[in-house]
């Protein structure tokens, strides 16, 4: 009798036992888990808290030079740009005078008011790249004397973010430029594509 009433107690303890083990190694799992994670955080707030170190004045000084060379290569786009549009604009007029000696534009037909529209159009196009733009300049003249004051690295970084603006600024002139030429030149080829069919009507009928 005494160790019938003992087997429960027994399989009881070792139950216990077992459920005991099973949380130490859920436990243990978890905690490998987590040191991971623990560590990735750690090395987060590690890099979060160490300053970025500054470019020294080599650095700067490449930097500003291959800024520099940049800005002349666009510079060098605007030239091309202006070059570009002095070609349109004399194809353009020698079309129109084309059109005007041999009196095709001032027929009354749907041509002639097609190559007047898009003369309207291409001209309007090129006036449109032709109109002055504010250019900027760096460093500026005005404010030179309170940059000058400045450590030698301070200077060139306000200088990089000086050349930054001119960048984006030119840039954005130049791509108002560029896409009045592309329309003006799509414009111009439906002209001229409108006056040999104009001149092949006149001639067929």
């Amino acid at each position: 009798m005494a160790s019938s009433e003992e087997s429960p107690d027994f399989a009881q303890d070792i139950i216990s036992t077992l459920l005991s083990a099973d949380r130490a190694v859920a436990e243990s799992q978890s905690t490998q888990l987590e040191q991971p994670e623990r560590l990735e955080m750690a090395s987060d707030e590690q890099s979060v808290l160490e300053p970025v170190p500054e470019p020294d004045f080599v650095t700067l000084s490449l930097a500003v030079e291959d800024v520099r060379a940049v800005l002349i290569q666009q510079q060098d786009l605007q030239k091309v740009a202006l070059t570009q549009l002095n070609i349109l604009f004399v194809v353009n007029t020698a079309l129109l005078s084309v059109l005007s000696f041999s009196k095709l534009i001032f027929s009354q037909t749907w041509f002639s008011l097609i190559e007047i529209g898009g003369f309207l159009i291409s001209f309007s196009l090129l006036i449109n790249a032709l109109v002055p733009r504010q250019v900027s300049v760096t460093p500026n003249p005005a404010t030179i004397q309170s940059q000058i004051a400045k450590p030698a690295n301070d200077y060139r970084q306000q200088l990089l973010r000086s050349f930054q603006k001119i960048y984006q600024s030119n840039q954005q002139r130049l791509d108002d430029v560029a896409d009045s030429l592309v329309k003006a030149s799509y414009t111009l080829w439906g002209i001229l594509i409108t006056a040999l069919l104009h001149i092949l009507a006149t001639v067929l009928y």
